[in-house]
């Protein structure tokens, strides 16, 4: 027992000696406070490489769509784009856009230099304002490019000379149009897959319809821009001429293709006719196109005013001449029988081209039998060589041109008739027995001045004066009005006295109410 009390007493012992350096310890340590304190935290936010880096395969619509809304300040959607990477003695790597809509100033800035590229050097943006890399009839392609081939520390006159520059540029270019031609044959493709499931399903077919094909949307935003590329662009020509789009007298209100019209020509065809003017509607019922029609020839309607230019450098189509059929020839394939039979009818009918030649002057440089007509008397045709009707519009529109210096340009007009029409039937039996009269002459100058008008070409202010002098004989003797007869007298309008002397009783009322209110005054 005493043995545990020793042992409990050292134990409270070792606890008192523990609890007193504990206390020492406190005493020791520092006195401490709470301080609030601010902590940056750095955060990469451009940890993404850049998207044309990427494998376009890992990259989705929405980052394209991302992308091209950063890159152009647009709100929409691009049409389409592309995304590739050129190897070999030239690396680099481009996105291209092409806008759904084409800006309200497109067409007024053609000829001004575009900022739709930004051309990269190893990631490094070198300039904005670079206009080399594509041709100007692709201004409206908007995008990036990024090489490692050029130099980063270079100035912008250093760039215009590198030839590493012209090469991406080609390369550009030919993939530019590549992505057009896809997206022409996406909706070509489109088209042949509704033909086939005709008939199957209405309604989407209804909806189908309702929805404009991409590169409809395309080629009436930026058709013109094609058609410049056409004129300017030599080595791509072939390219560019498959991307032409045009109304034509069997497509309906569809444009169709120059490969189309080559798949749909008659195996007796040739070549691809066409004709420029105003609207389709008009050209339609041009005497120039009868006879094509009456053959089933299908005819291309080209209603915008730089198609003239157009078509003077496209020549031909996958070996077809183009045919103006506002021109003299129409170049028919002719056998011996229809050889025999147009010298027939120039024999028989010589008086009257001799005499209309005679009559007409210097207005026509030839009167001839024509092969353009079936239903109309007359027609007006343009020479082989100089400008057409529309071709004459054009230029007489253009603000500063100097039209003196394009006189040798205006083509010889030529008269065409049709030799089994009654009434050059009639007209030629008149001069053949010697008939002819004052108002033969009138006749032939009427038909003259009617076919120029329905050809397209503006007349001259003598030749409307007298055409519209024509017009209103034609009319006073179709209601029996003699021209010369006498104006009617004018009608005779009388004085309305009575309505002056009210006007005199009032203004008498007004002074006599003056006189009192002045008497008053004075009283």
């Amino acid at each position: 027992e005493e043995g545990e009390e020793d042992e409990e007493e050292g134990e409270d012992e070792e606890e008192d000696e523990e609890e007193i350096e504990d206390a020492e310890e406190e005493d020791d340590a520092p006195k401490t406070k709470k301080v609030k304190k601010t902590v940056s935290d750095w955060e990469l936010v451009n940890d993404a490489k850049a998207l044309w880096t990427r494998n376009p395969s890992d990259i989705t619509d929405d980052e394209y769509k991302s992308f091209y809304q950063s890159l152009t300040k647009d709100v929409g959607e691009p049409l389409t784009h592309t995304h590739f990477s050129a190897e070999g003695e030239v690396e680099f790597k481009s996105i291209l856009y092409i806008p759904k809509e084409a800006p309200y100033d497109l067409y007024n800035d053609y000829y001004k230099k575009q900022s739709n590229l930004k051309l990269y050097v190893r990631r490094v943006m070198i300039t904005d304002e670079f206009d080399e890399l594509l041709p100007r009839y692709l201004g409206f392609i908007k995008g990036v490019v990024d090489s490692d081939s050029l130099p980063l520390n270079v100035s912008r006159e250093m760039l215009q000379q590198n030839k590493v520059l012209k090469v991406i540029g080609k390369k550009m270019t030919r993939k530019a149009l590549a992505m057009i031609k896809a997206l022409a044959d996406a909706d070509k493709k489109d088209d042949d897959d509704e033909d086939e499931d005709e008939g199957e399903v209405e309604e989407k077919e209804d909806e189908a319809d309702e929805e404009e094909g991409k590169y409809e949307k395309f080629w009436k935003a930026f058709g013109k821009y094609i058609k410049m590329g056409l004129i300017e662009d030599a080595a791509n020509r072939t390219r560019l001429a498959k991307l032409l789009r045009y109304a034509t007298s069997k497509s309906g209100d569809k444009e169709i293709s120059l490969e189309e019209y080559v798949a749909n020509m008659k195996e007796e065809q040739k070549n691809i006719y066409y004709i420029s003017g105003e609207d389709k509607e008009s050209l339609l019922k041009s005497p120039s196109v009868e006879k094509l029609l009456a053959m089933d020839y299908e005819i291309i309607f080209m209603t915008d005013s730089v198609d003239e230019y157009t078509v003077q450098h496209l020549t031909e189509f996958e070996g077809k001449r183009l045919i103006n059929a506002s021109r003299e020839g129409l170049k028919l394939e002719e056998g011996d029988k229809d050889k025999r039979r147009e010298e027939l009818y120039k024999d028989k009918f010589k008086p009257l081209t001799d005499y209309i030649k005679e009559t007409l002057g210097k207005k026509v440089e030839k009167v001839m039998i024509s092969k353009h007509l079936v239903s109309s008397p007359v027609v007006a045709l343009s020479a082989d060589y100089g400008w057409t009707a529309q071709m004459e519009k054009v230029m007489k529109s253009q603000a500063f041109s100097d039209q003196s210096k394009f006189e040798f340009m205006k083509s010889k007009r030529n008269f065409g008739i049709n030799p089994r029409h009654p009434m050059i039937v009639e007209l030629n039996s008149k001069i053949k027995d010697g008939s002819a009269d004052e108002a033969t002459k009138d006749s032939v100058l009427s038909l003259y001045l009617s076919a120029v008008v329905a050809a397209g070409y503006q007349l001259t202010p003598e030749d409307a004066v007298d055409f519209s002098t024509r017009v209103a004989s034609i009319v006073s003797s179709s209601i029996g009005v003699a021209v010369d007869a006498p104006l009617e007298p004018e009608i005779e309008v009388q004085d309305d006295v009575v309505e002056e002397e009210e006007g005199e009783e009032e203004e008498e009322a007004e002074d006599m109410d003056a006189e009192e209110s002045t008497d008053k005054d004075e009283v």
